[in-house]
Parts: C-alpha cells; structure tokens; sequence
C-alpha cells in the first residue's frame, strides 16, 4: 500500500508512503515529492490573500488604459477586465484540485499525461513564460522605484550618466529590485506565504490612500467617466473585445496552470476552492475600477489622464507621501512577481534534472532569464503587450490548460497513482517517458491557437507587431482573435479523442 488516506483527514486528501518509490528515483527530490497531508495548511483566507497581493500590482492596473487606449470607455473596459478573470477562474480551480488532493506541483501533474520525461514540454514552455513576466514586472517596479526615488533627490537621478539609453541609476534599482526578491524566494514557500499575508491588506490600503489623495485633490472624478467609447457596441467593438478579452484571460493563462503549485499546500479544496473565487474576479474588477476613478481624478488635477499609478504618486508634494508610495509600489510588486513568477519556474527547472536542480536552483535560473530576455522591449506599446505578448501566451498555455483538464478530469476521472508520477516504468511511462497523444494534441491545438497571428497595420503602413498583416497562416487568421479558447478547446477533444486506451489503463 503506497498511498494513504490519513486517519481523521478528509477522504480526499492522499498521502504517500515514504518507501512508495526508490528513494534515488531520476525523478524526485525534496521540492517535487507530494506535500504531506500534515504539511497542507493554508486556508481560505491565504489563497485569498494571495490573489489580492498578486492581483494589485502596477501592471494590473494599467490594464484598463490599454484597453481605453484602444477605444473603449471605462464600462467597457472593466467589463472585459470582469469577465476574462471568471473565465479563467473556471481552469484555475480544475488544474488546482489536484494540489490539495495529492500534494504535487504543475510538472508532476503533468506527467500523468505528457509522460514522466514529456512532462519537460509543457513545463518548460510555462517556465519560458514566466521568466519574461518575471523580467517585465522586475522592470516595472524598479522603474518605480527609480522614478519615486529621483522625486525625493530632486531629480538628480534623471540628469545621472547613461547606459544603454537609460540613467544609470535606473540600471541599480532595477538590479536592487531583482536583488530582494531572490532573496525573499529563497527562504521557502512558508515564508512567501507570511509575506504574502501581510502584503495583501498593505497594498489595498496603499490603493485607497491614492483614491482618497486624487479624490481630494481633484474635488471629484473628471470627465473619463463620462468619456464616450470610440467603439460603441457595435461593429467597431468586437473586432477590438475579443483579442483583448484573450489578452486579459493570457495575463493570468500562467497561474491557470501553476496553481497546483499553491493549492498542493491547501488544507482542504474547500480552501482553495472558495480562496480563489473571493480572490481573483472580485480582487481584478475592484482594481480595475479604483484605477479608473483615480485616473480620471488625475485627469482634473494635472489636465491630463495619468494611468501610471507610479507617476501619479510621484507627484506628491511631501516625503512622507513619496516614501510611503515607494514602500507600496515595493510590497505591491515583489509580492506578485515572486509568487507569479518565481515560484513556478523553479519547480519546472527542478523538473527537467531532480538531481541536479532545486527549487532555489530554479529560482537563481528564472532571474537570470528574465534579465537577459530584455523586458523593457515586451511592454513597448499597448497593441505589442495585448496582442502579441498576452495573446499568443494565452493560446499556448490554453493548449496545455486543455490537455491537463482532459487528462485528470475526464480521461482519470481525478484518480491518480501517485507513486507511478516518480517512477519509470509505471502507468504514466508511456513509450521511454513520452505520450505522443499529448504532444500531438499540443502541437495541433497550438497550431490553431497561434497560428494565425497577426499584426494590425496603421494608416502610414507600420505595423504593431512582429508577425504578417494576414497571419503567419493565413487561413487561421480568423481563429488567432480567440486564441486561449480555441487551444484550450481543441487540444481538450484531440487528447480524449486519442486518449481510449488510456482510461482503462488508469483505472488500472
């Protein structure tokens, strides 16, 4: 008997004997063996802090402005902002259940159906992904910090010598902001799971001292509010909603899949069922709204709409106000990045050579990526950051989401060997530790999710982005709008379409 229901725990909680696999297996080591039932402790309330100190960061609240800068007015823009953050919730707690119930992290789940050794693709490509939103969001707040910084210096940090175009000040905080977060991730997930609980009222605190400052400054909201869309409802809207709605769902497509890597501490799926839902809709629509009203206060104050909430404190006019600003745009940014961007990454280095990688290895690895992929290029402009950036991450880690909800839901039903997941040989070795159905679902469900990306072309015949005005292939163009939903879907049918076989042989 390798697998255990602990006495007194809920019978959907399994444990694993310590002798289940041989202990010098190619494919554990401490960081990817399941967590102990008696390990799995947090609750509600810290699924839901974590989604309300990821949720509150600087590039979440700019999310509306690059949807108003495309043409909606406020109304809409919070509505997609709504409804992409419900639709991604639906993956987010299916690939979650598996955490609490097993104790195992997003690369060992994926084994179950990629294979032991194929499981390294999916991982792999997510690690990919969150190395650059570890860049991008590193970038963001040591430009914060920078900017806040040159305020209290009077500016002199502005007029500092250049490297590579930028102030060399802003090179060190940049490296500084790197710096703490390292630091922070390497004393264990038990320690992120303190910061992350203090981090979440802190920084909504933060977010209504700036909505009270501007209410106060500006004696009212401003005209964005009443600010017309350029779209309407019309014919002119969808062709500019649906992309973006993909854009948004893609700004979280990562955790969609990394949330076993959370939720495998999880007391119970009550927990992280209810943490996740109070979470993250509620936590991204109010921040949404927020950044509206503050912006368009901003607009009455200074004569023009300042989305950055960065630029909006620096503003301010005391120390105690810029200070108290940089702490927040600190806690704000570091809280998200580690537990967005750091966390899972390392579990999938860890993943790809047990012996040799640990989590802190991975840890190291994923900031050095997200330095050399150059960040500050990823968020140029609004249309480069939606479309091509989120939107063609969502499609891939849409195809992956499919396979893995396939897999666990309907081809096993939720029932999974756990010790096979560390051994080869056993249910889920397939042919040398490749399952070629899943890969092929990948493949084709990726084809279709991405291949049809494009890049919109202005009036002077410039284009946004990277890839042909009618698409790398152009019959798929039409698809490459609804990219995560079309890979989620079509990967999803492929691999149980392939998968037959497979179901006898879990239940075996």
């Amino acid at each position: 008997m390798t697998e255990t229901v602990p006495h007194g725990s809920p019978a959907d909680r399994i444990d694993l004997a310590p002798d289940a696999f041989p202990a010098d297996s190619p494919f554990a080591n401490e960081d990817l063996r399941p967590v102990p039932v008696s390990e799995r402790r947090w609750t509600t309330y810290n699924f839901a802090a974590l989604w309300i100190s990821m949720a509150h960061c600087i590039p979440s609240w700019t999310l509306a402005s690059g949807l108003v800068a495309l043409g909606m007015d406020w109304k809409q823009a919070v509505f997609t902002i709504a409804l992409a953050n419900v639709i991604v919730l639906l993956p987010m707690l299916a690939t979650g259940h598996a955490g609490p119930k097993y104790g195992i992290p997003f690369p060992v789940l994926a084994r179950a159906s990629f294979g032991l050794r194929g499981a390294n693709v999916p991982a792999l490509i997510r690690a990919a992904v969150a190395c650059g939103w570890f860049g991008i969001q590193t970038w963001i707040g040591g430009s914060g910090v920078f900017l806040l910084g040159s305020k209290l210096t009077g500016g002199e940090w502005e007029n500092a010598g250049r490297i590579a175009g930028n102030p060399w000040p802003l090179w060190l905080c940049f490296l500084l902001f790197w710096a703490v977060q390292i630091a922070i991730i390497l004393r264990g997930m038990d320690f992120l799971r303190h910061f992350e609980n203090w981090a979440a009222p802190f920084v909504l605190v933060g977010a209504f001292a700036l909505l009270v400052w501007i209410a106060v400054q500006a004696d009212g909201f401003g005209e964005l509010l009443s600010q017309p869309s350029r779209l309407g409802w019309g014919a002119d809207f969808w062709p500019v909603f649906f992309p973006s709605l993909m854009g948004m769902i893609g700004f979280w497509a990562t955790l969609s899949l990394n949330i076993p890597d959370f939720t495998r501490f999880g007391a119970s799926q009550k927990a992280q069922t209810w943490g996740q839902s109070l979470g993250l809709p509620t936590t991204m629509t109010l921040f949404a709204v927020l950044a509206v009203l503050v912006t368009s206060g901003s607009e009455v104050v200074y004569g023009e709409p300042i989305w950055d909430p960065v630029t909006l404190a620096a503003k301010a006019d005391n120390v105690f106000g810029l200070l108290f600003a940089l702490v927040t745009v600190l806690v704000a940014t570091v809280s998200v990045n580690i537990a967005a961007n750091v966390v899972s990454p390392a579990y999938d280095l860890a993943n790809l050579a047990p012996r040799l990688i640990t989590f802190r290895t991975g840890a190291l690895i994923t900031g050095v990526v997200g330095v050399l992929i150059f960040p500050w290029k990823l968020i140029s402009t609004p249309e480069f950051y939606i479309f091509t950036w989120l939107g063609v991450v969502g499609g891939l880690l849409g195809t992956v989401a499919g396979i893995l909800i396939a897999d666990y839901w309907i081809v096993r039903r939720t029932v999974l060997h756990l010790a096979d997941l560390y051994t080869p040989g056993g249910r889920y070795w397939y042919a040398a530790g490749w399952n070629w159905r899943a890969l092929a679902a990948f493949v084709a469900g990726g084809v279709l999710a991405v291949g049809g990306s494009y890049s919109t072309v202005n009036a002077d015949g410039v284009a946004s982005g990277p890839f042909p005005a009618n698409g790398l292939i152009p019959p798929l163009k039409p698809l490459a709008d609804y990219g995560w939903a079309v890979g989620l879907a079509a990967s999803l049918l492929l691999y149980v379409a392939l998968m037959p076989a497979g179901r006898q042989r879990a239940a075996g």
